[in-house]
């Protein structure tokens, strides 16, 4: 599956802007005027932007509006789920224009979370798309995993697959290194801030992936495992093997790494590839979906490293 994020050719007329448009949600955070952009073709995606940033945030818009129904049709082949419909927004995001502004949106499920808010990236529609996959993922996990390492670390990923790893410099697997690699993997981290936390998580999934373990297996799994689930018990699952053999397998993997862990998949699993294209829509096992209203709004924007908190202790 071609994944390659194409921006607008360059001098295309702008886009032409509905006045008769349809009324913008309530965002999270953005408060200004909400211009309305347009609906992808599949009617699931629909966009607007900032319209005080001028032309610049206005072609992010018109990109992201352009490359919508690929990201959503790869993020259902990684859940195997079919997602609802949503609202985005592009707008300087903590004041940026240069996609460092991260994401946000409400809560991980496609009701309480449908109204997303991307940072613009000026000159480069793909970080765009990536931040708009990493919120999108959320909501397709259900209610599961919000607000969790797990769930961070897992909607990154996704935003590196789709998004081309547009967001590279986002990574967090060097300061896990660096702190001395406590272990996420045998427990969860109950918030997705942490750098150290979202970093192990990160490595952890780069490694399982390198091992032949998509996300299209990984994140339907992690999903089923819920809040309470962990790297170690997502590794059983996928292996057969004990989870207690995840973490210090993990490690030594790390340390035949030759040269170290420089970025979030330092396994290189970016290059392997999946079978999204062979994968039947499905839906969760009974009993595993939460209910929408039990979805609390949990999880908090996607930053950066320079501006997410970690640990001053260098232990778990």
């Amino acid at each position: 599956m071609n994944r390659r994020i194409k921006a607008s050719p360059a001098g295309k007329k702008p886009v032409e802007i509905n006045r008769d448009a349809p009324a913008a949600p309530a965002w999270p955070s953005y408060k200004g005027t909400s211009q309305f952009v347009g609906t992808s073709p599949s009617g699931r995606v629909t966009v607007y932007v900032d319209p005080s940033l001028g032309q610049p945030a206005l072609q992010n818009a018109q990109d992201l509006l352009n490359d919508a129904d690929r990201v959503i049709a790869a993020n259902d082949g990684i859940f195997g789920t079919t997602g609802g419909p949503v609202s985005a927004i592009v707008f300087a995001l903590g004041g940026e224009t240069d996609g460092t502004g991260g994401a946000d949106h409400m809560g991980c499920d496609y009701t309480i979370g449908a109204a997303i808010e991307v940072d613009a990236s000026f000159g480069n529609s793909a970080r765009v798309s990536a931040l708009f996959e990493a919120e999108l993922s959320e909501c397709s996990m259900n209610g599961n995993l919000c607000g969790l390492s797990t769930g961070e670390a897992l909607s990154r990923w996704c935003a590196a697959v789709i998004g081309n790893n547009a967001l590279a410099d986002f990574a967090t697997a060097p300061q896990w290194v660096q702190d001395n690699e406590p272990d996420f993997v045998d427990k969860t981290d109950p918030t997705d801030q942490d750098a150290d936390s979202i970093g192990c998580g990160m490595a952890f999934l780069s490694w399982l992936i390198s091992q032949g373990y998509g996300l299209e297996k990984i994140a339907p799994a992690m999903v089923n495992l819920g809040d309470s689930g962990t790297f170690a018990q997502l590794y059983a699952t996928l292996t057969s093997d004990a989870a207690a053999n995840a973490f210090p397998k993990f490690q030594a993997a790390i340390q035949n790494l030759p040269n170290g862990v420089t970025n979030d998949d330092p396994f290189d699993g970016l290059a392997q590839p999946t079978q999204m294209s062979n994968l039947r829509v499905a839906t969760l096992p009974p009993g595993k979906a939460k209910a929408a209203s039990l979805c609390q709004p949990k999880s908090k924007r996607l930053l950066p490293p320079a501006k997410t908190g970690h640990r001053a202790t260098k232990s778990a």
